[in-house]
């Protein structure tokens, strides 16, 4: 969190030579703090400025995975790996991703349970699971990449998130819009108030946050992207936005 302050002792040395005779009947450090800070709340305006602006997304991170059932949780993980294999060569090979732009997202081993009245809880089969985080650049041809990784073996598309990838570059025009917004707040309420605004004591930046689309895949469709049918992808926008909580001098 960002503060940014301006000193106020001139608020507060005012305050002390107002209540002078308070100091020397009631104690020189009770009598000064109080009434100071009853003085600068008396003549202080705190707003919230809020600002936005919307981009065009410059990359996908994509969650892309095989699951595998089998009768053991050997076989269960032997087949999930021949197929992951082959997911990861067409990415590396065929899309020429780098290796830093692919990591494990997600890896389990994990035995399938039913139950009946009769027997109880008995395992049946075994599920192995494993999913890559990726990052593509490229968004005009993520729907290609879906389509060529179900086809590879893969049958689970968990989502698809479109960002920016330098989002700082965007922190100074969202500070811009939200300042202008805290200092429009603070002239109207000075004007009710028929005071002024003064200078600004004090700024403090919230979260900034870019909020992006989420494109999800279930199995099924998946299975329809496999059958010659190419899946169509928009990244649309996103939203970056901040908010800063800002002290004025009111006159």
């Amino acid at each position: 969190m960002k503060n940014w302050l301006k000193p106020v002792g001139a608020v507060l040395i005012a305050g002390v030579l107002v209540a002078g005779g308070s100091l020397i009947s009631g104690g020189l450090d009770s009598a000064q703090s109080v009434y100071a800070d009853n003085e600068v709340q008396r003549n202080v305006i705190n707003v919230t400025g809020s600002g936005e602006i919307l981009i065009k997304p410059d990359i996908a991170y994509i969650s892309v995975g095989v699951e595998t059932q089998a009768d053991t949780a050997k076989e269960a993980q032997s087949q999930n790996a021949a197929k992951m294999a082959k997911v990861n060569a067409l990415l590396k090979d065929t899309w020429k991703l780098d290796a830093k732009d692919m990591k494990t997202g997600q890896f389990s081993v994990q035995p399938n349970y039913t139950y009946s009245e009769k027997e109880g809880q008995k395992v049946k089969g075994y599920s192995a699971y494993h999913t890559l985080s990726i990052t593509y650049r490229d968004l005009e041809k993520v729907g290609q990449l879906l389509d060529e990784l179900t086809k590879a073996g893969a049958n689970r598309i968990d989502n698809v998130r479109f960002s920016t990838e330098n989002l700082d570059q965007y922190q100074e025009q969202v500070i811009q819009k939200a300042m202008a917004n805290a200092d429009m707040k603070a002239a109207a309420i000075a004007k009710a108030a028929k005071r002024q605004v003064g200078v600004v004591l004090s700024v403090t930046q919230g979260g900034g946050n870019d909020y992006a689309p989420y494109m999800n895949m279930s199995f099924a469709v998946a299975e329809k992207a496999s059958m010659d049918q190419a899946t169509s992808i928009e990244p649309g926008e996103i939203t970056v936005k901040t908010t800063l909580s800002v002290m004025y001098e009111m006159k």
